[in-house]
């Protein structure tokens, strides 16, 4: 039997997995937000970064990437990989994907979505919400073992629109990390 994974994040440039296929699509009735803190991959203990998760909200679409993965030894491997990857995520839900905005049947269900809760007593890395330019001054200054913070940002703002997806709420602080760190010289490209 398949087992099927929805990354929302940099899974869906980066998989670090064996899969049979890949599907764009969406969730419904989520958002993506940057209200998780990164204290292993894009920041540190001491100054955290800020990643993507996912938190309900009726009428909004998320995008991302579904990966099919149907034989058992890689599906154990993939389990393994994300358990290591995700391990700030401290829940698993499993959610319709769709592939088309018309549809009203989703074309895969009980697919396999890890999300950062905003229980503190679960999950002692969410930050929460916080102001635009909060969230981008943070992302402007963490960096972590997989590198700095406005990569990740970058790098999903990238990978969305190669999906054909325009995140509101990616492309805004996107534009105001670009907006500081022109203010601090850096050159963005």
């Amino acid at each position: 039997m398949a087992m099927w994974v929805f990354g929302y994040g940099s899974l869906i440039w980066k998989a670090g997995f064996n899969y049979d296929e890949r599907l764009v699509g969406f969730i419904k009735d989520y958002r993506r937000v940057f209200f998780q803190g990164s204290t292993d991959h894009r920041g540190t203990p001491q100054f955290p970064g800020r990643t993507v998760t996912i938190e309900p909200a009726k009428g909004e679409l998320c995008w991302g990437a579904a990966y099919k993965i149907t034989r058992n030894e890689d599906q154990i491997t993939a389990l393994e990989h994300l358990e290591v990857r995700e391990k700030q995520y401290d829940k698993k839900a499993y959610v319709d994907f769709f592939t088309d905005l018309t549809d009203s049947t989703p074309v895969i269900s009980n697919v396999m979505v890890y999300i950062a809760s905003a229980d503190k007593n679960l999950n002692n890395n969410y930050l929460g919400p916080a102001s635009l330019e909060e969230i981008a001054i943070q992302i402007v200054r963490a960096e972590g073992p997989s590198g700095p913070n406005r990569e990740y940002l970058f790098k999903l703002e990238s990978a969305l629109n190669q999906i054909g997806c325009e995140d509101k709420h990616v492309t805004d602080l996107a534009n105001e990390v670009r907006r500081i760190l022109l203010l601090q010289g850096e050159f963005i490209v």
